[in-house]
């Protein structure tokens, strides 16, 4: 997995964290950069464990389902960016929450990275450097969680549908990368 493909994937998982920042953002009746900071670390924190841990758990079994790994990583994908795009389109509208209290934010920030825990399971087949995929996926998670709180404070609810669209396609379409490459049709 090169670099582009690592930002790529960041920016898809980072979806639902910055949707939830947005809602955060639009919640909040000052912001200020240690509001958006605390928030983009409770985000990017989890976002680059959780695969981490995943990494760990698929390590264990990887010679069990290596013949079978690259569909396991497109379903597993497919599965979240399906799921991601029927949220974006449910129109369900979710309550907009100023707690920042270390009970809520701990709730969000796990809820936001179930995710990545499914993909950190991938990972483990896919042979990367563990330590630049979870650093560079937590510091893009934080980076656009802060940024989310700004956006959503300035725009209100507007742009969070379409970020977890845009991430859910995202993750579908790398899944289908992986997937195409080990059939050899890429």
């Amino acid at each position: 997995m090169g670099f582009g493909e690592l930002f790529i994937l960041a920016v898809g998982l980072a979806m639902d964290a910055f949707a939830v920042a947005v809602c955060k953002g639009l919640a909040l009746k000052k912001i200020g950069a240690g509001k958006a900071l605390l928030v983009g670390l409770w985000f990017g924190g989890f976002q680059g464990l959780m695969p981490f841990i995943g990494y760990l758990l698929g390590t264990g079994f990887e010679d069990k389902i290596k013949a079978i790994d690259h569909w396991v990583a497109f379903i597993l994908l497919g599965l979240i960016g399906l799921n991601m795009i029927r949220e974006a389109c449910s129109g369900e509208e979710e309550e907009a929450d100023a707690c920042l209290d270390v009970k809520s934010m701990f709730l969000l920030a796990v809820a936001t990275s179930i995710d990545a825990l499914a993909v950190g399971i991938t990972f483990a087949f896919l042979k990367v450097n563990i330590g630049m995929v979870v650093s560079t996926i937590g510091v893009i998670t934080l980076i656009l969680s802060a940024a989310g709180v700004y956006i959503g404070h300035i725009f209100g609810k507007k742009y969070k549908a379409k970020a977890e669209m845009a991430g859910g396609i995202i993750l579908i379409l790398i899944g289908l990368k992986i997937l195409l490459e080990h059939l050899g049709i890429l």
